[in-house]
């Protein structure tokens, strides 16, 4: 149930270290992901939480939140740096107390789940800037795990691309086959969009050239800008 922080830029595959985390553990209840920078503010608390019948304008019935819904499982909140404050106290009296109130609710609702958060932030700077609750930080950081970027591992970029080229032929695609120097070719590359954009260049690679195979030239005309 230990609680996990991960690090790293945008596109790192932050989510993939989440998934990978949940599937190892022995929870048998669901993973449920929410990107908390992708939801206005003022629908990121029912969203979470859940909401009472009749509690706001349009609740025209009951809803458990993530929260309830991952119950037994593993609750990723991805972009945590982008939570506002007055929801991250609510956050924290969860965790404290291993219990949710539904917004317009006054019942405690048990919760039985392994939190994992994720955020591309520098959230000490946060915390210093008043932006981020200093007590919730030291909450979710027990386990941090610092997912590095791709210009950091390039070593491992070919073993990334074939097992990306495997998942599209198991969907039935076409793939192409780089060759070496197509791979040095995009190990000189410094990949600002890491992972994500390594995922883009393989899928338009299949889409451009099929099953051919992909040289140096080819990387640099057709794939990478």
């Amino acid at each position: 149930k230990t609680n996990v922080l991960v690090l790293g830029e945008t596109g790192t595959g932050k989510e993939l270290v989440a998934k990978a985390i949940h599937n190892e553990s022995k929870r048998k209840g669901p993973l449920i992901s929410v990107n908390c920078a992708a939801i206005p503010s003022e629908l990121l608390e029912s969203e979470l939480f859940g909401h009472e019948k009749g509690s706001f304008t349009g609740a025209d019935k009951a809803r458990a939140g993530r929260f309830e819904q991952s119950s037994g499982g593993t609750l990723f909140l991805d972009e945590i740096g982008d939570m506002p404050l007055s929801l991250q106290s609510k956050l924290l009296r969860a965790l404290e107390n291993k219990t949710i109130q539904r917004v317009g609710g006054d019942k405690e609702i048990k919760i039985d789940l392994r939190l994992i958060c994720a955020t591309h932030q520098n959230i000490e700077k946060y915390i210093d800037e008043g932006k981020f609750r200093a007590d919730l930080y030291f909450r979710i950081n027990v386990f941090p795990i610092i997912v590095p970027s791709l210009a950091e591992r390039i070593v491992d970029l070919q073993v990334i691309v074939e097992f990306m080229l495997n998942e599209l032929k198991g969907d039935g695609e076409s793939v192409p086959k780089f060759d070496q120097s197509a791979f040095q070719e995009l190990g000189r590359y410094n990949w600002p969009g890491n992972i994500r954009e390594l995922r883009n260049v393989v899928e338009r690679a299949a889409v451009l050239f099929g099953d051919q195979e992909i040289s140096g030239k080819n990387v640099q005309e057709n794939l990478l800008r």
